[in-house]
């Protein structure tokens, strides 16, 4: 048995963990930081606090506030040129996976040569970066403990990502009460997103014991707190239990990948501007019954995990955890495509690029055809 597991992190967890924010930054060296957020943390009154605890730290603070929801290239390269004249050797990012993303990929930018575009794909970043304490505001994309950065190319019209254990953040502040203010929709999106990483990286084919210990951890607890957080946005301890999966689940699909599910979302997202998470809670079931040919006994695997009845036929239970995830879609208002703005005329086009999408490396079915692409948005349409 042979393989390699990552993790680098220094965590706070836990409500009141933000007052740790001026230690981190000085055990760190910086000096001059900027702070990374979008418009909504900002609404939700989040930057304020966080930026009162960066200034009892005694920097030098630069703020960008215009993280969107699917940050591209040409907005890294904005901030990046911010970031140089003001001479900034740490961030702070709060905010989903959009903003510390975004952070992470204006970082690489600080000690190596752009465009951001050429650090596409695996290990592509030669230089070491500077510290990022990363402040997570939603419970979803586990991007505060990951070494993924996921941007869109406006040229080509595409979502890549870029993999590198020296992007991962330094620190990481996992306070629940910062995910308080999500609404409904955007925790069942972003909670559907942390079960995709899951189930997903659980039967990916670069899946190893470690990574498959944290995968159905996190699948557990994710299925016994999404719904109670999504009908009670106060449930403090529901949001702390996603919280903790979101950090669980990152070690597991930062060291196994994903897959299927994944590569359809990205292409959602650059070419209709689809929510991340919501792209992937709403092809999940589909790609599991999908995948249910090649992994069935992982399928059997993950039903059992959330403790669903077995009838002890193989190929009848190895389509039950699809089923499960078509219920709890639907239970917690997951849309369809074609509820989301997405015409039927487009799914050809989509299917298409999907087709070049490099996570279908890890996908456990291989030779992924555009047909059986196109049968999998049909019926999430």
């Amino acid at each position: 048995m042979n393989f390699n597991f990552y993790t680098h992190c220094d965590i706070a967890f836990g409500k009141g963990s933000s007052a740790e924010i001026p230690g981190m930054i000085e055990r760190y060296g910086m000096k001059n930081v900027m702070v990374i957020y979008d418009q909504g943390v900002q609404a939700a009154g989040i930057a304020d606090k966080v930026l009162e605890k960066v200034k009892e730290a005694n920097v030098n603070i630069t703020v960008y506030d215009k993280v969107l929801p699917n940050p591209a290239n040409d907005q890294v390269e904005e901030a990046a040129l911010i970031a140089k004249e003001a001479k900034i050797n740490g961030f702070v990012a709060v905010g989903g996976g959009s903003s510390i993303d975004f952070a992470k990929a204006v970082n690489i930018l600080m000690t190596n040569p752009g465009p951001i575009g050429r650090y596409g794909g695996i290990g592509n970043v030669v230089n070491d970066v500077y510290p990022l304490i990363a402040i997570p505001t939603t419970a979803g994309t586990s991007s505060e403990i990951t070494n993924v950065v996921a941007l869109i190319d406006n040229q080509a019209v595409c979502k890549y990502v870029i993999i590198d254990n020296k992007i991962t953040a330094t620190g990481v502040i996992a306070d629940p009460e910062f995910t308080k203010t999500m609404p409904a929709s955007v925790t069942a999106a972003t909670g559907m997103d942390a079960i995709t990483h899951a189930v997903e990286s659980y039967i990916s084919n670069m899946a190893s014991p470690l990574t498959e210990y944290n995968s159905l951890k996190a699948l557990q607890i994710f299925y016994r707190n999404l719904p109670k957080a999504v009908e009670d946005g106060s449930d403090m301890e529901a949001r702390e239990q996603m919280m903790l999966g979101c950090i669980i689940v990152g070690f597991a699909f930062s060291n196994a990948n994903l897959g299927l599910v994944h590569g359809i979302a990205h292409t959602l997202s650059a070419h209709f501007g689809l929510s991340h998470g919501m792209a992937n809670a709403t092809v999940l079931p589909y790609v599991m019954e999908f995948n249910a040919e090649s992994c069935p006994e992982k399928m059997v695997e993950l039903a059992k995990a959330i403790k669903l009845p077995l009838t002890g036929d193989l190929n009848k239970d190895k389509y039950l955890f699809a089923k499960e995830m078509k219920r709890l879609s639907n239970k917690i208002g997951i849309r369809t495509l074609s509820e989301q703005g997405v015409d039927i005329k487009d799914l050809d086009m989509l299917a298409e690029d999907v087709l070049k999408e490099p996570v279908l490396n890890f996908n456990p079915r291989q030779n992924i055809t555009k047909e059986q692409i196109m049968e999998i948005l049909h019926k999430a349409f």
